[in-house]
């Protein structure tokens, strides 16, 4: 198996466990004063976490101005709001204070203001920032892994794309991971992360390069993924279960499963993105359905890998009985694997081929053209 020339880097802070945001305003209060809190729509309040993290950067003596109303499909118009917001206050350091969108719209608003460009362009790749304003974040939905990693996504309603942008200046300074900050996530959006990460690790191994202990860890993060889901989906307040799943989306996509690889492939994920785009689905119930799709595709070409796969998670070499097992535990955790179970009929067929064409969706190993992603869409169906 092949292990390909990797450079490893990760200088983020993990902070991980119960009671780790006591000491929350003591790190910020190392980048600056003067701070931007960036959150969602209102869940943090109703929950006491905003509480917590404002009671933090008060009794660090910090000055706070506020910009919240990210959405979960985070939109690039929030950003540019915010970036406003920070220049026109000279923001020393951000808090993001939520899940992945929220994380990835702080991210592109800490280049934002520091640069003097319109964040889209750094979407598009059309420019790269020179400096960033220090990030920390607070974790409140385990899934992306955007926590402790240099990556972010975005999308434009205007232009209709929803893209990602990675840069070594995306990465947080510090990451407090607390599981008691995820207990009132719902069900549904429990399980769409726990598919996200999935995913996450997925992209990994069907990167290029076969580095056998890396594939093995991947599967590991995988299998123990799967294990823990139906028991904390039946227990969701369990912070013990909650632990377990966040430092598995962290470990699927801070570097780790990259070691000795060129790189994933993404090509599921850029799909999923379409759908998103186009029926503001959320992130995991996309992959969930684009998956198994994927894997059809790529069981004509990639059989011995898929094989691998089957025998590392489910203790089989036949690709279709790989592919139905994933698709009945997605099942098996209220995820959709059809589009059809997401209120999306046959009729919308067209319509979405036609969105993943017009932004040439494809992964970064593994190719797709126009006829695959119309024989995709038909097992999407």
């Amino acid at each position: 198996m092949s292990i390909e020339n990797f450079i490893a880097y990760n200088p983020v802070r993990l902070h991980f466990g119960k009671g780790v945001t006591d000491t929350l305003g003591e790190t910020v209060r190392q980048y600056g004063k003067k701070v931007l809190l960036v959150y969602g729509k209102g869940s943090v309040k109703k929950y006491g976490y905003y509480d917590k993290v404002l009671g933090q950067l008060a009794s660090a003596g910090l000055s706070v101005r506020e910009y919240h109303g990210i959405k979960p499909n985070p939109v690039v118009e929030d950003v540019r709001k915010a970036i406003a917001l920070g220049k026109a206050n000279k923001v020393e350091v951000i808090v993001a204070l939520g899940g992945g969108s929220v994380i990835d719209s702080a991210k592109i608003i800490s280049i934002g203001i520091a640069n003097e460009v319109d964040p889209w362009q750094f979407m598009m790749w059309q420019t790269m920032p020179q400096k960033a304003v220090p990030l920390v974040n607070v974790l409140t939905l385990a899934a992306t892994g955007t926590e402790m990693n240099a990556a972010a996504v975005l999308q434009n309603p205007e232009t209709g794309k929803k893209v990602g942008f990675v840069h070594p200046l995306l990465f947080p300074k510090d990451a407090f991971l607390d599981p008691s900050f995820t207990v009132t996530v719902p069900k549904d959006y429990t399980a769409y992360g726990i598919v996200d990460l999935i995913a996450h690790a997925l992209e990994a191994y069907f990167g290029g390069g076969e580095p056998s202990v890396v594939d093995r860890i991947t599967l590991s993060i995988i299998r123990d993924a799967m294990a823990w889901a139906l028991p904390l989906l039946n227990d969701l307040k369990n912070e013990e279960l909650r632990a377990n799943i966040m430092l598995d989306a962290t470990l699927a996509l801070n570097g780790l499963t990259s070691y000795g690889k060129t790189g994933g492939d993404w090509g599921a994920h850029a799909l999923g993105h379409e759908l998103s785009i186009l029926y503001d689905m959320p992130h995991g119930a996309t992959l969930s359905i684009v998956y198994p799709a994927w894997l059809r595709l790529q069981s004509e070409r990639l059989p011995k890998r898929i094989q691998q796969l089957g025998e590392g998670l489910f203790g089989t070499s036949r690709v279709e009985t790989t592919i139905k097992k994933l698709e009945e535990f997605f099942t098996s955790i209220g995820s959709p694997v059809r589009l059809s179970e997401a209120g999306i009929d046959a009729s919308r067929k067209e319509e979405i081929l036609n969105q993943m064409n017009k932004n040439q969706a494809s992964g970064m190993v593994h190719g797709l053209n126009d006829e695959d992603r119309k024989r995709l869409v038909e097992w999407m169906v």
